[in-house]
């Protein structure tokens, strides 16, 4: 009798052992990756980073930031991106679908390059929290028109589209937030880049240590005014060419491209803001402006005084962006392919 009920137990358990591992072999992959951070002044600090738009592949500039800040500098980093939600796939063309935004309740430091996004409540919920946390912000380049709500003119969230006109929050949240909304190309876009020229009156800031050389193929943006509170670091000259010795435009005028700001916001929080309208995947192959984002990361949390005269910006791995362009990012690509090998 007692050989009989070990059977029975042994059977039990043996099916309760197949069942949970076939369900853990089960298990989806996760729509978005985290890198744990190593030693470094970032330990303990948590980085989250917001890939979604369709021109500037930023699906492959922030997983390899993110890398370098947490493999290099300590802190833990957590990519999100666009999200097919069908396949599981990063999909830039997907507006309405950002996976894993609770993150944001645990950031310390939201990392963003968004374009014309419409996010359903339940996902934009975390990054308006987030706002009203007071907690910093370093944007790129198309993040000056994060959001374009309009499909409904009455949504809640409209006020953040780029093109609000809704009383106290014109030009929506890249003007309220950042300092500057979408206006127009400066440059000829895709066949003029962006040279850029440290602002002499602050060269000193903690932002532009060992900020030396930054050219990008992405054209200068018009800026057409800046809120009062902005610091400009960097302004941007178009260079005649898609190549770093093409000659300079000077027949246009300089525009900022990167600059420092704060938000206050209705709960009377003041947030560091860094922004600058460089950041296409192809402009960071420059190291120099890998590392002003490095800076900036640091600046914006506040930890000015840990950064060395020449943050270490080395890539972890190979880094070989595509050019930018609509439609041109590789399909097929989970965010679980951005894992450290």
């Amino acid at each position: 009798m007692k050989f009989k009920n070990q059977s029975i137990v042994f059977f039990i358990t043996s099916v309760l052992m197949l069942t949970s591992f076939f369900s853990v072999q089960a298990q989806p992959d996760p729509l978005w990756v985290r890198y744990e951070g190593k030693e470094g002044p970032g330990k303990g600090r948590h980085i989250v980073f917001i890939s979604a738009e369709e021109e500037y592949r930023s699906e492959e500039s922030l997983p390899m930031m993110a890398k370098i800040l947490s493999q290099r500098h300590g802190f833990t980093c957590t990519v999100l991106f666009s999200i097919d939600p069908e396949t599981g796939t990063i999909d830039p063309n997907n507006q309405t679908n950002i996976p894993g935004m609770e993150h944001l309740q645990t950031a310390d430091l939201l990392f963003m390059c968004m374009r014309f996004r419409e996010l359903p409540d339940d996902q934009m919920k975390y990054f308006v929290d987030y706002l009203q946390s007071g907690k910093p912000i370093v944007a790129l380049r198309t993040s000056t028109h994060a959001f374009l709500y309009s499909r409904d003119k009455e949504n809640k969230y409209a006020r953040y589209s780029f093109n609000s006109k809704i009383k106290n929050w014109a030009g929506g949240f890249g003007k309220k937030v950042l300092g500057e909304t979408w206006v127009s190309h400066h440059g000829v876009h895709g066949s003029e880049g962006t040279r850029g020229l440290v602002n002499g009156l602050v060269s000193s800031h903690s932002i532009l240590k060992g900020v030396k050389d930054i050219w990008g193929p992405t054209d200068v943006y018009t800026i057409t005014g800046l809120n009062p509170n902005t610091n400009v670091l960097m302004y941007g000259q178009s260079s005649l060419g898609m190549t770093a010795d093409a000659p300079l435009s000077y027949a246009k005028s300089i525009m900022p491209v990167a600059w420092t700001t704060s938000y206050k916001n209705e709960m009377g929080s003041t947030a560091r803001i860094f922004a600058t309208t460089l950041g296409a995947s192809v402009d960071l192959l420059s190291e120099d402006l890998r590392r002003m984002l490095i800076n900036a990361s640091y600046w914006a949390l506040e930890m000015e005084g840990q950064i060395p005269e020449k943050s270490n910006a080395e890539t972890v791995g190979p880094y070989e962006p595509i050019m930018f362009g609509f439609d041109k990012f590789k399909k097929g690509v989970k965010p679980a392919d951005y894992t450290l090998k």
